[in-house]
């Protein structure tokens, strides 16, 4: 199963989400931005990497919510979401080819990728 971590950044009262890449798996879908978890990193440690490394934000975990298991025509994933603000940096994109801070009544505007569909719900719930 593959570990990947994604992050719920909040700033100014929105959220960001990034639209991937026509050379990504599900391309132009729409995701919370993350990585995979590397052997023997620790799940915070690689959200804030991620975000670091792929969009240039520093980012603060706030909170860690549900796991979400996924199954892809070609694996499975397990889908680790942490709620974050942003603390600094510039966005940058460096793998997606869109990124948009939106408000969570627009989420529902957006085709995203399966594994993300039940923390956009969640999301709704709580708002």
């Amino acid at each position: 199963m593959l570990r990947v971590t994604c992050a719920i950044i909040i700033h100014n009262e929105k959220i960001l989400i990034c639209q991937r890449s026509n050379t990504m798996n599900l391309p132009l879908k729409w995701e919370f931005p993350g990585g995979k978890v590397e052997p023997g990193e620790d799940e915070t440690r690689t959200i804030v990497r991620e975000i670091k490394e792929e969009l240039h934000l520093d980012i603060e975990v706030t909170k860690r919510l549900q796991p979400v298991e996924h199954d892809y025509p070609a694996f499975r994933i397990r889908l680790v979401p942490f709620i974050a603000k942003m603390i600094g940096g510039e966005l940058l994109l460096e793998e997606h080819a869109d990124a948009r801070w939106i408000a969570v009544n627009e989420l529902n505007r957006y085709d995203w990728a399966p594994a993300d569909l039940p923390i956009v719900e969640q999301l709704q719930v709580e708002r």
